[in-house]
């Protein structure tokens, strides 16, 4: 349905997320993937949402004069905001250990940003969900850091895995959005391009 209405268009999806590519096949688009190698790095004074809104916006500009008219680029990237600050993908076992440890019996945010970006103009979208999690024993910590490995995830944790079935107690918003993009916001967006 979408992909006919952008049929004079190329989606370009600046993410080497397998999810986030899942999701635009699910959406039945076509579209081809570029990846650049961008250091995220965010000015210290930013919070929450400002983040990822910065750091999407910084993927999109890497592509600055490449575009073609009929291009739409794009970009996203998302955090795990808790106590105040931004977690990203964990180092190491040991830092994805204390990432999992502070989120449980706590609720955090799970905040992504996406940038569309045209010749003509840049547009982002932000969402926020809360995502509240259980209890969770140091031995389910260490069971779930083994067998999923979760070092390219925000937040140390995939809520389609195993520590969301058994770790999440309550979700407010896009459970979407909490895998790496507001689907339902994007899909609403490319609707309205012409």
């Amino acid at each position: 349905m979408l992909q006919s209405k952008l049929q004079n268009h190329t989606i370009i999806l600046a993410s080497g997320s397998p999810r986030r590519q899942q999701f635009f096949k699910d959406l039945g688009l076509d579209f081809e993937i570029r990846l650049k190698d961008i250091e995220e790095i965010f000015p210290p004074e930013l919070k929450a949402g400002d983040i990822t809104n910065y750091l999407a916006e910084l993927k999109a500009s890497a592509f600055e004069n490449e575009l073609k008219p009929n291009e739409i680029l794009v970009t996203s990237d998302t955090i795990v905001w808790h106590h105040n600050k931004a977690l990203g993908k964990p180092k190491d076992k040991e830092d994805a250990f204390t990432i999992l440890k502070s989120l449980s019996n706590a609720t955090h945010q799970v905040i992504t940003s996406v940038c569309f970006k045209t010749t003509i103009k840049t547009h982002i979208i932000c969402e926020t969900t809360q995502v509240t999690f259980n209890e969770l024993s140091d031995e389910a910590i260490h069971y779930y850091i083994d067998k999923y490995q979760p070092y390219d995830k925000a937040g140390a944790y995939g809520i389609q895995e195993w520590i969301g079935f058994i770790g999440v107690a309550k979700i407010e918003g896009s459970y979407a959005n909490v895998m790496g993009m507001p689907v339902d916001k994007v899909y609403k967006y490319l609707s309205t391009l012409e």
